[in-house]
């Protein structure tokens, strides 16, 4: 597992995806079921694994999703092959990596 610090944010970044893409829903679900504070991350979060995607490893050139939600119908998500942030359906499948808050 890799720790990411910047500024305000710290978090430990699981050396894992989920199986398969899957909607936000289900995905906000899994990363939650991991247990011991494990969850989806959010945009910022993400821009910031992203950038350590080298140094963490394991990241498919595929879309993966944030916990920041636009609305009721649409979240925010990091395209990992070309550093695109946009937001989608909610139904969309995408990847899900989990990320946890650690101490300072």
């Amino acid at each position: 597992m890799e720790r990411i610090d910047f500024e305000d944010i710290h978090i430990e970044v699981a050396n894992f995806d989920a199986l398969e893409p899957m909607a936000w829903d289900e995905a906000m679900k899994w990363a939650n079921g991991l247990g011991d504070g494990w969850r989806l991350p959010t945009n910022d979060e993400l821009y910031l694994m992203y950038i350590a995607r080298v140094r963490i490893g394991g990241f498919a050139s595929a879309y993966y999703w944030s916990s920041s939600d636009l609305n009721y119908s649409n979240a925010w998500y990091m395209g990992f092959a070309s550093g695109d942030q946009n937001y989608h359906s909610k139904y969309f499948n995408a990847r899900v990596r989990a990320v946890r808050d650690v101490a300072p």
